[in-house]
């Protein structure tokens, strides 16, 4: 006897098959997407905390990637084919391209909350979808949008900032230690230039010579009281 094609998992109609494995591709392509955009902000980011952003980027890089599998293997499971190829991607998507490139932390990370904004709420309306059609499928991707909400919470947690109004912008104290930084790079291996030179030719024939020495002889006075020397 002549075994019979894998289409679907028993207990299961082949059209309700169908349908979950729709919402699935979609989840796949999104998953995949996400995870190439991990990586190109993961390469392109620059700036303030980046390193620690770097790296955490990386470590969402890992789980997607996982999901994406899962989401495949299942597609398979119920019958249907994956589709990971890079124009399946692009023929799948309902959303443009991420456009950003080298942009600062601040800048790539508020971009990619709303890439998260996307994913997330495609990964909900696909488990109302599946309802109670195929538990197994729509508990994958309750575990998935957990993660995929945890992770939003790292990337907003980098730019939420009390009392800012546009939070894709630094903090004021971040903003100051910048130029601090930026001054000191540029000015530290130079010789100063003629205005610097003569500001603090200024600021040095500000200084009142004899009242600073007077106050010197005064806190040395005090200072030998203090340890019952008497008087200098």
């Amino acid at each position: 006897m002549q075994a019979k094609p894998h289409t679907t998992v028993p207990g299961l109609s082949e059209s309700d098959a169908r349908a979950t494995c729709e919402q699935l591709e979609g989840r796949l392509v999104s998953l995949l997407d996400l995870h190439l955009t991990l990586k190109h902000i993961h390469w392109n980011v620059v700036g303030p905390n980046f390193l620690s952003v770097h790296e955490m980027l990386d470590m969402m890089v890992g789980p997607v990637r996982e999901m994406t599998d899962t989401v495949a293997e299942r597609i398979r499971t119920l019958g249907g084919i994956p589709l990971g190829t890079p124009q399946a991607i692009v023929d799948g998507r309902s959303w443009d391209d991420y456009p950003l490139k080298t942009e600062s932390v601040y800048v790539h990370l508020k971009q990619l909350d709303t890439a998260f904004d996307g994913i997330i709420e495609d990964h909900r309306r696909a488990l109302g979808t599946i309802g109670e059609t195929e538990p197994i499928s729509q508990d994958m991707l309750i575990d998935q949008t957990a993660k995929l909400e945890e992770f939003q919470w790292f990337v907003r947690s980098f730019f939420e900032r009390s009392h800012e109004d546009d939070p894709s912008r630094p903090s004021s104290a971040t903003r100051a230690a910048d130029r601090r930084d930026s001054h000191v790079r540029g000015s530290a291996d130079r010789a100063p230039t003629s205005e610097e030179a003569a500001r603090a030719e200024e600021q040095e024939s500000e200084v009142d010579v004899s009242s600073t020495e007077e106050h010197f002889e005064r806190m040395s006075k005090v200072g030998a009281a203090i340890k019952g020397e008497g008087e200098i």
